[in-house]
């Protein structure tokens, strides 16, 4: 079962969702303060499993509705995707993946542990 992660950073507090094998599948964005980290669990674990799949990698790609994980390609050539919230925000972002599989298994990842995941303070 996956958890979410909630650490201090030097400018904030951030969260991890690790998998049930402890790899980290998502991170967030440096929050203010522990209440707004726990706002952006909070819309993970809403808008993960309903979320579209949009391959940005393809030409053409169809544009989906938000709640959405974009798929891309950084300036590595590495695929990452980001989960935007219904309001466009982008609540969390993936490490680069070698293979556009292993960025799929990631979201399916994600979308799977972020519903039930608990949430623990490092």
């Amino acid at each position: 079962m996956g958890k979410f992660v909630i650490r201090e950073t030097k400018t904030g507090v951030k969260f991890d969702l690790k998998a049930g094998n402890g790899e980290v599948i998502a991170t967030s964005e440096v929050y203010t303060t522990e209440a707004a980290c726990k706002n952006g669990i909070a819309s993970v674990q809403k808008n993960a499993p309903a979320a579209n799949i949009e391959d940005q990698t393809v030409e053409g790609f169809a544009v989906e509705k938000n709640p959405k994980f974009e798929i891309y390609t950084d300036k590595a050539g590495e695929f990452r995707f980001r989960l935007k919230a219904t309001n466009g925000q982008i609540i969390a972002v993936s490490e680069g993946y070698k293979a556009m599989a292993s960025c799929k298994n990631g979201i399916a990842s994600v979308q799977k542990n972020a519903v039930d995941a608990a949430i623990v303070k490092e």
